[in-house]
């Protein structure tokens, strides 16, 4: 068990049967009243966000989530296989429940797959991953000065905005909290 007054961002916990991940939180002591937490918690069976209180003081069952590094190599319909680095066992995963991070992945790479109980709750993605722009309207000489940005399609089918000098074919980092450009690679 953890107190509330310990939360911290990352820190997983289950409460209503459900295993929850926060995502931020702030200690709030009116000035009538009881001192209360609330905080932004990220469900990690189906990726829904939710915004709890809980009274300061009030106990709440941590979640041991096991991080175990994988290699994400293929699509096959609707499922997407990784695989254990350590004992090559293959792991499958359907596309709704990792929607968002597909946005990301690319065939080879490294990422991990939280696990609890035995059951697969989806992937943790880097903080920053490099992709190659495939298509994006060319610069014009000039427009950089106006500090700018135009659309560009990775290789994984996002679409973020980047300043006018990145053209296809530039290796780009991006950082997938947000999915934003964060520099040239």
């Amino acid at each position: 068990m953890i107190s509330v007054n310990d939360f911290r961002t990352g820190l997983t916990i289950e409460v209503d049967g459900g295993i929850w991940r926060v995502l931020d939180f702030q200690h709030v002591k009116p000035g009538k009243g009881a001192a209360f937490v609330r905080s932004k918690l990220r469900n990690l069976r189906n990726g829904a966000i939710q915004e709890k209180t809980f009274r300061a003081g009030e106990k709440v069952e941590k979640a041991q989530i096991d991080n175990r590094k994988m290699q994400y190599l293929y699509a096959s319909g609707d499922q997407h296989v990784f695989m254990d680095m350590e004992s090559y066992e293959q792991v499958e995963l359907p596309a709704a429940s990792i929607e968002y991070e597909l946005k990301f992945l690319k065939e080879n790479m490294e990422v991990h797959i939280m696990m609890y109980q035995g059951e697969t709750l989806g992937v943790e993605l880097p903080n920053t991953v490099e992709l190659v722009v495939t298509e994006t309207e060319p610069g014009i000489k000039g427009d950089t000065a106006s500090g700018g940005t135009k659309p560009a399609t990775l290789e994984t089918g996002l679409i973020v905005q980047v300043p006018f000098f990145v053209n296809e074919g530039d290796k780009l980092i991006i950082n997938t909290t947000e999915g934003t450009y964060v520099s040239r690679a």
